[in-house]
């Protein structure tokens, strides 16, 4: 039971961070309109051809996605076993709000509901495990890191140090890396046909 509150609690935490920096990267895009949307170049006409008129293949971008997605996911796992795992582990969380309403804000006022749309094609249908297999990701950080470092903690129903405990751990990790394999796979194979037939409105 208090293992289920905690982890509930934890998800709580996140979705917090997280709103929190989605809502900081709306209010700085419409704080900057001119940085953001007249002088800037992100998401602008050039670099919305420039994707339209790119069809890139699945063999060619698999490997660059997954070195990016699975550096990310060893180096929140290596962090989670410091002492300063928890304020970076929620730091990041905070800075994918950041990026993500950054993104959401200028596609919206730069396209409106054609906007809405490029971003949903842009994050479909890899989202579907990406998000999960993150989620799941900070959930073990933050256990993992709690487990090591806080006296008496009930995160877990394992001896702290041992082996049954890394053997567990290690088999989450294991479990969490596989689906954002396949999240890469289909980011690299099914994404990109997806995402060049919303561009034809654009």
């Amino acid at each position: 039971m208090l293992r289920r509150q905690s982890f509930m609690r934890n998800g709580y935490h996140m979705a917090y961070l997280f709103l929190i920096g989605l809502f900081i990267g709306i209010l700085i895009v419409h704080l900057g309109h001119e940085a953001w949307i007249q002088n800037g170049n992100l998401l602008g006409t050039d670099m919305m051809n420039r994707l339209k008129n790119s069809r890139p293949q699945g063999a060619g971008m698999v490997g660059y996605i997954l070195r990016q997605r699975l550096s990310v996911v060893c180096m929140l796992g290596l962090i989670s076993t410091t002492m300063i795992g928890v304020p970076i582990l929620c730091a990041y969380i905070c800075y994918m709000g950041l990026a993500a309403g950054c993104l959401l804000s200028v596609a919206v006022t730069r396209y409106g509901i054609r906007g809405l749309l490029f971003m949903a094609a842009a994050l479909f249908p890899q989202a579907l495990l990406l998000i999960p297999a993150y989620a799941g990701l900070f959930l073990w950080a933050l256990g993992l890191n709690r487990t090591l470092y806080v006296s008496r903690t009930n995160l877990s129903g394992y001896e702290r140090f041992s082996s049954r405990f890394y053997m567990v751990k290690c088999a989450q990790m294991l479990g969490i890396m596989t689906v954002v394999i396949m999240g890469c796979l289909l980011e690299s194979y099914v994404n990109p046909n997806i995402l060049h037939f919303v561009l034809k409105i654009f």
